[in-house]
Protein backbone atom coordinates (compact mmCIF):
# COMPACT_ATOMS: atom_id res chain seq x y z
CA UNK A 1 0.00 0.00 0.00
CA UNK A 2 1.53 3.39 -1.36
CA UNK A 3 -1.12 5.43 -0.79
CA UNK A 4 -1.76 8.00 2.02
CA UNK A 5 -4.69 10.94 2.81
CA UNK A 6 -4.51 14.02 5.31
CA UNK A 7 -7.98 15.33 6.25
CA UNK A 8 -7.15 18.55 7.89
CA UNK A 9 -10.11 20.13 9.26
CA UNK A 10 -9.47 24.23 10.27
CA UNK A 11 -6.49 24.33 8.96
CA UNK A 12 -7.00 27.57 7.91
CA UNK A 13 -9.38 29.87 10.11
CA UNK A 14 -10.25 32.98 11.73
CA UNK A 15 -12.97 34.26 13.83
CA UNK A 16 -14.80 34.66 10.47
CA UNK A 17 -13.50 32.04 7.63
CA UNK A 18 -12.98 28.73 8.14
CA UNK A 19 -10.97 26.09 5.73
CA UNK A 20 -10.64 22.40 5.67
CA UNK A 21 -8.26 20.49 3.92
CA UNK A 22 -8.39 16.96 2.43
CA UNK A 23 -5.92 15.16 -0.26
CA UNK A 24 -5.39 12.18 -1.80
CA UNK A 25 -1.63 10.65 -2.51
CA UNK A 26 -0.98 7.33 -4.59
CA UNK A 27 2.73 6.61 -4.06
CA UNK A 28 4.47 4.85 -6.58
CA UNK A 29 7.96 3.29 -6.68
CA UNK A 30 7.28 3.70 -3.02
CA UNK A 31 5.54 5.37 -0.18
CA UNK A 32 7.98 7.71 1.47
CA UNK A 33 6.89 10.57 -1.07
CA UNK A 34 2.92 9.98 -0.41
CA UNK A 35 3.64 9.97 3.02
CA UNK A 36 6.09 13.11 3.05
CA UNK A 37 2.90 14.47 1.10
CA UNK A 38 0.72 13.33 3.99
CA UNK A 39 2.58 15.05 6.74
CA UNK A 40 4.16 18.26 4.77
CA UNK A 41 1.90 19.56 1.81
CA UNK A 42 -0.84 21.12 4.01
CA UNK A 43 1.93 22.87 6.37
CA UNK A 44 3.72 23.84 3.12
CA UNK A 45 0.24 25.59 1.74
CA UNK A 46 -0.60 27.27 5.41
CA UNK A 47 2.57 29.26 4.65
CA UNK A 48 2.45 30.13 1.14
CA UNK A 49 -1.13 31.66 2.43
CA UNK A 50 0.76 33.51 4.98
CA UNK A 51 3.06 34.63 2.65
CA UNK A 52 0.63 35.92 0.36
CA UNK A 53 0.69 39.83 0.18
CA UNK A 54 -3.38 39.84 -0.48
CA UNK A 55 -4.14 37.95 2.47
CA UNK A 56 -2.15 39.69 5.07
CA UNK A 57 -0.64 43.06 5.10
CA UNK A 58 1.91 43.69 7.49
CA UNK A 59 1.28 47.74 7.93
CA UNK A 60 -0.89 47.04 11.05
CA UNK A 61 1.25 47.05 14.36
CA UNK A 62 -2.04 44.73 16.00
CA UNK A 63 -1.83 42.11 13.51
CA UNK A 64 -0.71 38.43 14.88
CA UNK A 65 -0.30 35.23 12.75
CA UNK A 66 0.50 32.33 14.77
CA UNK A 67 0.94 29.16 13.31
CA UNK A 68 -0.41 26.05 15.82
CA UNK A 69 0.59 23.03 14.76
CA UNK A 70 -1.20 22.21 11.41
CA UNK A 71 -3.28 25.00 11.51
CA UNK A 72 -2.55 29.09 10.36
CA UNK A 73 -4.91 31.34 12.76
CA UNK A 74 -5.18 34.70 11.56
CA UNK A 75 -6.10 37.40 14.48
CA UNK A 76 -6.20 40.21 12.34
CA UNK A 77 -9.56 39.54 10.62
CA UNK A 78 -9.76 42.81 8.86
CA UNK A 79 -6.61 42.41 7.31
CA UNK A 80 -8.06 38.55 5.75
CA UNK A 81 -9.88 38.45 2.73
CA UNK A 82 -10.13 34.72 1.44
CA UNK A 83 -12.35 36.51 -1.48
CA UNK A 84 -8.92 37.86 -3.28
CA UNK A 85 -7.09 34.94 -2.53
CA UNK A 86 -4.92 33.97 -5.44
CA UNK A 87 -5.74 30.05 -5.62
CA UNK A 88 -3.97 28.99 -8.70
CA UNK A 89 -0.83 30.94 -7.79
CA UNK A 90 -0.69 29.51 -3.96
CA UNK A 91 -1.29 26.12 -5.23
CA UNK A 92 1.72 26.14 -8.29
CA UNK A 93 4.04 27.48 -5.47
CA UNK A 94 2.98 25.09 -2.96
CA UNK A 95 2.90 21.87 -5.06
CA UNK A 96 6.09 23.52 -6.92
CA UNK A 97 8.06 23.80 -3.28
CA UNK A 98 6.68 20.19 -2.26
CA UNK A 99 8.24 18.82 -5.13
CA UNK A 100 11.53 20.71 -4.72
CA UNK A 101 11.45 19.35 -0.84
CA UNK A 102 11.24 15.78 -2.53
CA UNK A 103 13.52 15.82 -5.10
CA UNK A 104 16.75 17.68 -3.38
CA UNK A 105 17.10 15.02 -0.28
CA UNK A 106 17.92 12.06 -1.30
CA UNK A 107 16.25 10.26 1.27
CA UNK A 108 16.27 6.36 1.05
CA UNK A 109 13.52 4.06 1.27
CA UNK A 110 13.20 1.82 4.24
CA UNK A 111 13.84 -0.85 2.58
CA UNK A 112 16.58 0.46 0.70
CA UNK A 113 15.05 0.20 -3.05
CA UNK A 114 16.01 3.71 -4.09
CA UNK A 115 16.03 7.35 -3.20
CA UNK A 116 13.33 9.81 -3.38
CA UNK A 117 14.76 10.93 -6.94
CA UNK A 118 13.37 7.77 -8.38
CA UNK A 119 9.98 7.54 -6.03
CA UNK A 120 6.52 9.80 -6.81
CA UNK A 121 3.18 10.26 -6.00
CA UNK A 122 -0.06 11.69 -7.74
CA UNK A 123 -1.87 14.63 -5.61
CA UNK A 124 -5.18 15.48 -5.53
CA UNK A 125 -6.22 18.30 -3.08
CA UNK A 126 -9.71 20.09 -1.66
CA UNK A 127 -9.86 23.30 0.36
CA UNK A 128 -13.19 23.40 1.62
CA UNK A 129 -14.34 26.99 2.72
CA UNK A 130 -18.03 28.28 3.31
CA UNK A 131 -18.25 30.05 0.17
CA UNK A 132 -15.65 28.08 -2.01
CA UNK A 133 -14.48 24.71 -2.83
CA UNK A 134 -10.91 24.81 -4.52
CA UNK A 135 -9.52 21.43 -5.50
CA UNK A 136 -5.76 21.30 -7.49
CA UNK A 137 -4.87 17.95 -9.27
CA UNK A 138 -0.93 16.86 -10.11
CA UNK A 139 -1.39 13.24 -11.54
CA UNK A 140 -4.06 10.46 -12.12
CA UNK A 141 -6.21 10.79 -8.78
CA UNK A 142 -9.76 12.43 -8.94
CA UNK A 143 -12.09 14.67 -7.09
CA UNK A 144 -15.86 14.55 -8.30
CA UNK A 145 -18.72 16.64 -6.98
CA UNK A 146 -22.14 15.83 -6.67
CA UNK A 147 -24.55 18.59 -7.28
CA UNK A 148 -28.64 18.39 -7.79
CA UNK A 149 -27.76 14.71 -8.27
CA UNK A 150 -25.26 15.30 -11.27
CA UNK A 151 -22.10 14.56 -11.06
CA UNK A 152 -19.14 16.58 -11.90
CA UNK A 153 -15.22 16.22 -12.13
CA UNK A 154 -13.37 18.66 -10.45
CA UNK A 155 -9.99 17.55 -11.86
CA UNK A 156 -8.86 16.09 -14.97
CA UNK A 157 -6.86 12.94 -15.19
CA UNK A 158 -3.44 13.76 -16.07
CA UNK A 159 -2.84 10.38 -18.37
CA UNK A 160 0.38 10.24 -20.72
CA UNK A 161 -1.53 10.08 -24.00
CA UNK A 162 -4.05 12.74 -22.53
CA UNK A 163 -3.43 15.20 -26.40
CA UNK A 164 -2.48 18.30 -24.25
CA UNK A 165 -0.24 16.19 -22.64
CA UNK A 166 0.96 14.09 -24.59
CA UNK A 167 2.22 17.24 -26.69
CA UNK A 168 3.74 18.47 -23.88
CA UNK A 169 5.85 15.54 -23.21
CA UNK A 170 6.91 15.97 -26.58
CA UNK A 171 7.42 19.46 -26.84
CA UNK A 172 10.21 18.50 -23.58
CA UNK A 173 12.02 15.82 -25.72
CA UNK A 174 10.02 13.08 -24.21
CA UNK A 175 7.95 10.09 -25.57
CA UNK A 176 4.90 8.31 -24.34
CA UNK A 177 5.12 4.53 -24.79
CA UNK A 178 2.68 1.88 -24.75
CA UNK A 179 3.80 -0.66 -22.71
CA UNK A 180 1.13 -2.28 -20.61
CA UNK A 181 -0.76 0.95 -21.29
CA UNK A 182 0.64 4.60 -22.26
CA UNK A 183 3.91 5.41 -19.89
CA UNK A 184 6.22 8.08 -19.79
CA UNK A 185 9.36 6.78 -21.20
CA UNK A 186 7.35 3.75 -20.97
CA UNK A 187 7.74 3.82 -17.53
CA UNK A 188 5.44 6.01 -15.59
CA UNK A 189 1.26 5.41 -16.00
CA UNK A 190 1.14 9.47 -15.22
CA UNK A 191 2.71 12.56 -16.54
CA UNK A 192 2.18 14.62 -14.02
CA UNK A 193 3.47 13.84 -10.50
CA UNK A 194 5.50 14.81 -7.25
CA UNK A 195 9.31 13.32 -6.95
CA UNK A 196 9.97 11.10 -9.86
CA UNK A 197 12.78 13.60 -10.30
CA UNK A 198 14.35 10.77 -12.65
CA UNK A 199 12.02 11.51 -15.62
CA UNK A 200 11.86 15.26 -15.60
CA UNK A 201 11.01 17.57 -17.76
CA UNK A 202 8.58 15.42 -18.89
CA UNK A 203 6.46 14.50 -16.00
CA UNK A 204 5.88 18.15 -14.12
CA UNK A 205 4.42 18.82 -10.21
CA UNK A 206 2.61 21.69 -11.91
CA UNK A 207 -1.16 21.28 -10.62
CA UNK A 208 -3.96 21.62 -12.68
CA UNK A 209 -6.37 24.22 -10.30
CA UNK A 210 -10.39 24.45 -10.24
CA UNK A 211 -11.91 27.18 -7.95
CA UNK A 212 -16.40 27.16 -7.68
CA UNK A 213 -18.50 28.72 -5.28
CA UNK A 214 -20.98 26.52 -3.20
CA UNK A 215 -24.44 26.55 -3.88
CA UNK A 216 -27.32 24.92 -1.80
CA UNK A 217 -27.42 21.51 -4.21
CA UNK A 218 -24.08 20.43 -3.18
CA UNK A 219 -24.23 17.02 -1.85
CA UNK A 220 -20.69 15.44 -1.60
CA UNK A 221 -17.53 15.38 -2.74
CA UNK A 222 -15.87 12.06 -3.52
CA UNK A 223 -11.93 12.41 -4.11
CA UNK A 224 -9.61 8.74 -4.76
CA UNK A 225 -6.69 7.18 -6.45
CA UNK A 226 -7.20 5.99 -9.67
CA UNK A 227 -8.06 1.97 -8.26
CA UNK A 228 -11.08 3.04 -7.33
CA UNK A 229 -11.53 5.44 -10.88
CA UNK A 230 -9.52 2.29 -12.80
CA UNK A 231 -13.23 0.19 -12.72
CA UNK A 232 -16.04 2.80 -11.75
CA UNK A 233 -17.31 5.67 -13.11
CA UNK A 234 -18.54 9.05 -11.66
CA UNK A 235 -21.97 8.56 -11.80
CA UNK A 236 -21.59 5.16 -10.46
CA UNK A 237 -19.52 6.27 -7.61
CA UNK A 238 -21.52 9.13 -6.99
CA UNK A 239 -24.89 6.78 -6.99
CA UNK A 240 -23.59 4.71 -4.46
CA UNK A 241 -22.25 7.06 -2.01
CA UNK A 242 -25.55 8.90 -2.50
CA UNK A 243 -27.56 5.87 -1.66
CA UNK A 244 -24.84 5.14 2.08
CA UNK A 245 -25.90 8.67 2.77
CA UNK A 246 -29.23 8.28 2.66
CA UNK A 247 -29.40 4.95 4.46
CA UNK A 248 -30.30 2.88 1.14
CA UNK A 249 -27.29 0.96 1.31
CA UNK A 250 -26.70 -2.19 3.42
CA UNK A 251 -23.71 -1.51 5.75
CA UNK A 252 -22.24 -5.17 6.41
CA UNK A 253 -19.03 -4.26 4.76
CA UNK A 254 -15.91 -5.18 6.58
CA UNK A 255 -14.01 -1.56 6.56
CA UNK A 256 -17.33 0.27 7.73
CA UNK A 257 -17.23 2.36 10.02
CA UNK A 258 -20.22 2.18 11.52
CA UNK A 259 -22.06 5.91 12.40
CA UNK A 260 -20.43 7.35 10.45
CA UNK A 261 -22.28 7.88 7.07
CA UNK A 262 -19.61 9.63 5.13
CA UNK A 263 -16.83 6.80 6.60
CA UNK A 264 -19.60 4.30 5.55
CA UNK A 265 -19.86 5.37 1.97
CA UNK A 266 -15.98 5.77 1.87
CA UNK A 267 -15.71 1.92 2.77
CA UNK A 268 -18.44 1.01 0.24
CA UNK A 269 -16.67 2.56 -2.76
CA UNK A 270 -13.51 0.52 -1.74
CA UNK A 271 -14.34 -2.62 -1.56
CA UNK A 272 -17.04 -2.44 -4.64
CA UNK A 273 -13.94 -1.43 -6.42
CA UNK A 274 -12.02 -4.87 -4.98
CA UNK A 275 -15.26 -6.55 -6.13
CA UNK A 276 -14.73 -5.23 -9.37
CA UNK A 277 -11.16 -6.39 -9.97
CA UNK A 278 -9.42 -3.22 -9.21
CA UNK A 279 -5.74 -4.91 -8.52
CA UNK A 280 -4.40 -1.14 -8.03
CA UNK A 281 -4.19 0.44 -4.11
CA UNK A 282 -7.39 2.57 -3.28
CA UNK A 283 -7.97 5.13 -0.91
CA UNK A 284 -11.16 7.09 -1.31
CA UNK A 285 -12.48 10.17 0.83
CA UNK A 286 -15.71 11.53 0.80
CA UNK A 287 -16.83 14.97 2.35
CA UNK A 288 -19.99 15.27 2.87
CA UNK A 289 -21.12 19.33 1.87
CA UNK A 290 -24.71 19.78 3.09
CA UNK A 291 -23.68 19.08 6.79
CA UNK A 292 -19.96 20.64 6.01
CA UNK A 293 -18.92 17.44 8.06
CA UNK A 294 -18.83 14.07 8.40
CA UNK A 295 -15.64 13.33 6.04
CA UNK A 296 -13.86 9.78 6.77
CA UNK A 297 -12.01 7.88 4.38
Amino acid sequence: MEDAITVEPGFLSTDFVRYDFFAVYDGHGGSRVAQACRDRLHRVLAKEIEDEDQVIHNHSDHQEVINRKDHLVVDDVENFDDQVLDWEKIMYSCFSKMDDEITGNGIEEENGSGSMKTIGSTAVVAILGKEKLVVANCGDSRAVLSRGGTAIPLSRDHKPDRPDELERVEAAGGRVINWNGSRVLGVLATSRSIGDYYLKPYVISKPEVTVIERTINDEFLILASDGLWDVMSNETACQVVRKCLKGRMLRTLSMAVKGNNAGEAAAVLAELAMARGSKDNISVVVVELKKSSGYFF
